[in-house]
């Protein structure tokens, strides 16, 4: 790799080549004719492995060096971010990785059940299907026939272009223009740079009491806390923690708070239509950290987030803390203007 600071770890690599929707397979025919091919790839037994048909130009592939490779676009940097006349600066933040080896045929029975199961388990999470065994008969001709291939991950190489090669301070102005312009995934590429670049200066936006970092989007990786912290909250009484997680995730805005060691000790999320309302739900700060500031730097980071910060109204519901929400300017529904009409709220209650 000619720049090193852009490299990522083994580890990462694998993990973005294991969770890539689609991965690329290159290379030759017998012939020598190049082979391109998009398939749907799982990493198995230290190889990445995929299916297709007994027959057709993949087979001709096996013995034959290939590449693998995969992307993550993180976000595209326009050139007005960095100068207002010259296109020059425009470029794309990304992760790739690409692996190098030889096409195996992959014969062994219970192995060929086993890429299949990691297939299904990838593509098909929710189950709904019988678990794929070579000794089965729902599937022993099945894998008899199928063909399946595999590259052994003899070499594979990471890259990871976050900005690593900017000035600290150029990268803290990035997220702040990231943050600002608030398309879907940029949240998600400000974690992936800060985490990238961690001598990056917090911008405002993220300024938090000391001993806490503000995370301006978490995810699957954080729900196990998050659902700790909020499991014994008064509105979540009965509600099962499964529920509680998917909530989370299908959030438009979901942000919080790490403690120094990198625990999650806040939570916080809303659900918005982005332009006319949005709905804040499970705001929660672990009990050691309360008092201290930490809820109300949560609480500003999830107003301004792209997805809610243009909403017309903010609604939420409290049973105890309503002068805390006076702060950022809630107040109580009868102290409103009414509307220019009357309605009767409704409510269709699954549970």
């Amino acid at each position: 790799m000619r720049r090193e600071i852009f490299r990522m770890e083994r580890v990462e690599a694998e993990e973005l080549l294991g969770r890539a929707e689609v991965v690329h397979v290159a290379s030759t025919t017998a012939e020598g004719a190049p082979l391109l091919r998009a398939v749907h790839g799982v990493v198995v037994r230290g190889s990445i492995a995929f299916h297709g048909a007994p027959a057709g130009e993949k087979i001709e592939a096996v013995g034959r060096a290939a590449v693998v490779s995969c992307e993550q676009i993180v976000a595209s940097i326009p050139s007005y971010f960095t100068d207002p006349a010259r296109a020059c600066p425009a470029t794309t933040l990304y992760r790739s990785a690409q692996a190098h080896g030889v096409i195996e045929r992959v014969d062994d029975p219970d192995h060929k059940a086993e890429v299949l199961e990691a297939l299904m388990r990838k593509y098909q999470p929710e189950g709904g299907y019988a678990p794929l065994d070579a000794r089965s008969p729902l599937y022993r001709k099945a894998i008899e026939g199928i063909l399946v291939l595999a590259v052994p991950l003899e070499r594979l190489d990471g890259k990871a272009k976050l900005a690593q090669n900017r000035a600290p301070e150029e990268r803290a102005r990035l997220l702040t223009k990231l943050w600002e312009r608030g398309s879907p995934g940029d949240p998600e590429a400000i974690e992936l740079l800060r985490g990238a670049c961690p001598d990056t200066p917090v911008p405002d936006f993220l300024r938090a009491p000391a001993g806490c970092a503000l995370a301006c989007a978490l995810g699957p990786r954080d729900v196990d806390a998050a659902v700790d912290l909020l499991e014994g909250a008064y509105w979540n009484q009965g509600v099962p923690r499964e529920v509680i997680a998917r909530a989370q995730l299908g959030s438009s805005a979901w942000v919080g708070a790490r403690d120094a060691a990198g625990r999650l000790v806040a939570t916080a999320r809303a659900v918005s239509d982005g332009s006319k309302r949005a709905w804040m739900f499970d705001v929660m700060v672990a009990p050691p950290l309360r008092g201290l500031g930490v809820g109300e730097a949560v609480v500003r980071l999830l107003l301004a987030h792209p997805a809610v910060c243009g909403a017309r109204h903010v609604h939420l519901g409290t049973q105890d803390a309503h002068t805390f929400y006076a702060r950022f300017g809630f107040r109580h529904r009868a102290d409103l203007p009414p509307p220019p009409f009357t309605s009767t709220e409704m409510v269709l209650a699954r549970g």
